[in-house]
């Protein structure tokens, strides 16, 4: 996502996946075509498991320390609001996915890499107005490339059904849950063989919708701020 990146938490620490697991690795392949939707795409290549959840577990830290220092720095009582939902959602996320992965050869993130690090730092030297606008962006860059990442673990087919029913919603500035708004349509994971691959694309399935609700409101809170 950017500057940040499901929304505030992160590490440096590199995780290491026994070369089996990452090679027993199979994508849907129709993730070879071009991907029809999306920022990132689910026809983009799927990195190794261990790249995967390092990379996704960073930015969900990151998300999560962002908000905490939103939560008591912002200015504004919305963007306050969203920054405990930020929190309490990319926690949640982040323990499911570090249960997805319990038992492996992985070694979970314990800290920011230099990248988030630094985001984190400069958002911390930010006061009111300033502070809320550049939150607020961090938000929106941070779930772009969080989408993004998931997209490459969804199967194809059914991401592009979600997007075009997401496309007809009308935007709320309120945080309902996305599978009340979005009951018809189901994102899927894409199919694996690996047992620990299919609960990392799982995962990401499930985390995905609540990603893209996350960036439907800070988009919201930002054009608010503009109109302001």
């Amino acid at each position: 996502m950017s500057r940040t990146s499901l929304l505030c938490v992160g590490v440096s620490a590199a995780i290491i996946l026994s070369s089996g697991c990452s090679k027993a690795e199979r994508t849907d392949p129709r993730s070879t075509k071009p991907a029809a939707v999306g920022t990132g795409g689910a026809g983009s290549d799927v990195k190794s498991d261990d790249d995967f959840v390092r990379d996704v577990a960073v930015k969900n830290m990151a998300e999560i320390e962002l908000s905490r220092m939103a939560a008591e720095k912002a200015a504004t009582p919305q963007i306050k609001a969203f920054a405990q939902h930020m929190i309490a959602d990319h926690d949640a996320a982040g323990t499911k996915l570090k249960n997805a992965v319990l038992g492996t050869p992985m070694n979970w993130p314990a800290e920011l890499d230099d990248n988030h690090r630094e985001s984190v730092e400069e958002l911390a030297k930010k006061q009111g107005a300033d502070f809320d606008r550049e939150y607020v962006k961090a938000m929106i860059e941070g779930h772009q490339d969080l989408a993004a990442k998931l997209e490459s673990r969804l199967d194809v087919k059914s991401l592009e059904d979600w997007k075009t029913a997401a496309a007809a919603r009308a935007q709320s500035k309120t945080l309902p849950d996305p599978k009340t708004e979005m009951r018809d349509v189901e994102v899927r994971p894409n199919k694996s063989d690996n047992a620990v691959t299919m609960k990392i694309n799982q995962w990401a399935a499930e985390i995905y919708p609540v990603v893209q609700k996350h960036l439907d409101t800070a988009r919201a809170l930002e054009n608010a701020a503009t109109k302001r």
